[in-house]
């Protein structure tokens, strides 16, 4: 939930306008990656390392944006699996433009991350709620079922 502070428990405060700057943000980020992948693939066609090596290397980065996408997603809606991302960090660096790919589609429909806090924050409140109660009258005045 970076960028958003606690804008987000009520939307207020700029939340549109913040989740906005995340979605063109990301977007910005994801077509600069692909402008840096074109470098990449323009430094393999000079290289003349020929059309397997540039084949290799396309799928590669495609299918790693596609996990990174699909892991990066899944993130925003559950807690990740510490052991699982680390495990996966090395693709999901491959995979960037994935990542930002799917920043910019979930800004669009609200902050990154937010239904996961918001499931979270809403069972912490019923949690206090209930801690928090009070007991009416005397205890010790209470009748006894028999």
């Amino acid at each position: 939930m970076r960028f958003f502070g606690t804008t987000w428990v009520e939307r207020d405060r700029g939340y549109t306008a913040r989740r906005l700057a995340v979605a063109a943000g990301a977007l910005a980020a994801t077509a600069a990656s692909c402008l840096v992948l074109r470098f990449a693939y323009e430094g393999l066609a000079i290289a003349e390392t020929g059309s397997f090596v540039t084949l290799l290397v396309v799928v590669m980065f495609t299918v790693c944006s596609a996990l990174a996408f699909r892991t990066t997603w899944d993130g925003f809606a559950k807690r990740p699996d510490p052991d699982r991302q680390a495990s996966l960090r090395g693709l999901l660096a491959i995979g960037f433009v994935g990542s930002l790919a799917a920043w910019f589609f979930r800004a669009l429909v609200e902050a990154p991350g937010e239904k996961l806090h918001r499931e979270e924050y809403e069972s912490a409140l019923k949690q206090h709620a209930k801690r928090s109660e009070r007991r009416t009258g005397n205890p010790s005045k209470k009748r006894r079922r028999r």
